[in-house]
């Protein structure tokens, strides 16, 4: 299983814009995606934007994002990038 920790940058978190933007790019991959914030917590499906948002992920924490089959390392490059953006 691949995985990418990365520091959300935006001033909103991962809300709103950001979040909508992530779940697009989640939903055309074909393996599971599961978010969690690095310093605990479930993680939560990738795919659905009201499981993103309930996270409350803020300007400045971590999170992990994970997934596991053909293309995996692909899209995570993609999703962290997206949770990087300013």
């Amino acid at each position: 299983m691949g995985e990418r920790k990365v520091t959300v940058a935006a001033e909103v978190g991962l809300h709103a814009r950001p979040a909508a933007t992530f779940v697009q790019r989640a939903k055309q991959a074909s393996m599971d995606i599961a978010v969690a914030k690095l310093n605990g917590g479930d993680p939560v499906n990738g795919k659905s934007i009201l499981a993103i948002m309930a996270l409350d992920v803020r300007q400045g924490e971590t999170v992990v994002i994970s997934a596991e089959g053909d293309g995996a390392e692909e899209v995570l490059d993609e999703l962290a990038a997206i949770a990087a953006a300013p």
